[in-house]
């Protein structure tokens, strides 16, 4: 079933963090009304919503509230209770459904799927103790990554394994999940391909990102990824084929692997706008909120352009103090803070986006900047 929301009615969004607030701003421009159900008092999207409902969000009570005020539901990241939105989808409209947050929430369920979708990923096995791990690995061999099936975010929950001594390393992985163990793969660079789609089938990619990360965490996004065009094409593809086949409405984060070859392997999906796709809000016709907001709301898509080559750094919580004192001397970056009250080390507390003619100069000045030099 297809609605169309119009301006005036109310957007429901779970989760209260950045990609809330930004969705949520997106949504404000449109003339949408924003509930928010989040569990802190003083969230970045409740900051900017009309009516926050603060409960956990398995909270029966709070989701027939959200359902009661809301003439569409979104979410804003993946790791919610799949039984209280499977629920919230029989009493109210959520065009993006339950069952793709239940697949990514499983690297298994997500390995499947997205090899059912005809693409390529790092060759596994599963292991459901330290025991089966102990033969599974002379399976795979080394070196390779083992990760809990669920959970993880930002290099959490995953090991790397060089040889057989470190083994004793992953026992603390199998606590609270089965793992996989996966063949590493001698990747040239890591790129994101973010893919959104409304129910009628409507489908577009934001121009593809090239991702470093500093302490497996997301530090700059470069756009256009400076890829080959076949490599472009084989990223672009897979994204398609894999919102196709989960029926996808709203935005899937596609994270691959770019090999020595040009070839692809899709490493993971998230179900939602993405840290990778925050440049487009300076830097393209449509960004990956506004589009979101599209998508879940009925609107036919706009065909994204780039405007010009961009890069996005994150602003961690150490090193907000020197992004403000730096405000005075790079009047082409466009600042975000997301309203975050404590400036924890490593917690994600804004980013920064620069619009430029040359990468590589402007790669440079974010270095000579001293900002980011942890």
């Amino acid at each position: 079933m297809s609605k169309i929301i119009f301006p005036g009615q109310t957007i429901g969004i779970i989760g209260g963090g950045q990609l809330g607030r930004m969705m949520a701003l997106a949504a404000r421009e449109a003339g949408l009304k924003i509930a928010v159900l989040e569990p802190s008092m003083d969230s970045p999207c409740g900051q900017v919503a009309d009516i926050r409902i603060v409960a956990a969000y398995d909270d029966e009570t709070a989701l027939e509230e959200l359902a009661e005020v809301s003439d569409v539901i979104t979410y804003e990241f993946e790791n919610i209770d799949f039984e209280g939105l499977k629920r919230l989808t029989e009493i109210a409209y959520v065009p993006q459904g339950a069952e793709l947050v239940k697949i990514t929430q499983h690297r298994v369920l997500e390995k499947e799927a997205i090899m059912s979708a005809g693409c390529p990923v790092a060759t596994y096995a599963t292991a459901s103790s330290y025991e089966e791990l102990l033969e599974k690995v002379q399976i795979i061999g080394y070196p390779c990554v083992v990760k809990t099936a669920r959970g993880g975010y930002d290099g959490k929950g995953q090991q790397m394994l060089h040889n057989a001594q470190q083994l004793s390393l992953t026992k603390r992985l199998f606590e609270h999940s089965i793992c996989v163990i996966e063949k590493f793969v001698p990747f040239t660079m890591e790129i994101s391909v973010i893919v959104q789609r409304n129910m009628q089938g409507e489908t577009y990619c934001l121009p593809i990102g090239e991702n470093i990360h500093v302490n497996h965490i997301l530090h700059e996004t470069i756009v256009p990824a400076r890829i080959s065009d076949n490599t472009a094409a084989l990223a672009t593809t897979a994204a398609e084929k894999i919102a196709d086949a989960l029926h996808l409405v709203g935005t899937l984060a596609v994270e691959l692997f770019v090999l020595e070859n040009g070839e692809i392997i899709v490493n993971e999906v998230a179900p939602r706008p993405h840290n990778s796709g925050h440049y487009s809000l300076e830097a393209c016709n449509i960004s990956q909120f506004h589009q979101h907001i599209r998508a879940v709301c009925g609107w036919p898509l706009r065909k994204p352009k780039l405007w010009n080559s961009s890069i996005m750094v994150n602003i961690l919580g150490q090193h907000v103090v020197s992004v403000t004192n730096s405000i005075s001397k790079y009047p082409n970056w466009s600042i975000h803070l997301y309203g975050k009250s404590e400036a924890k080390q490593n917690r994600k507390m804004g980013h920064v986006t620069i619009m430029t003619d040359c990468l590589e100069d402007t790669l440079t000045e974010i270095k000579q900047s001293g900002i980011w030099t942890d």
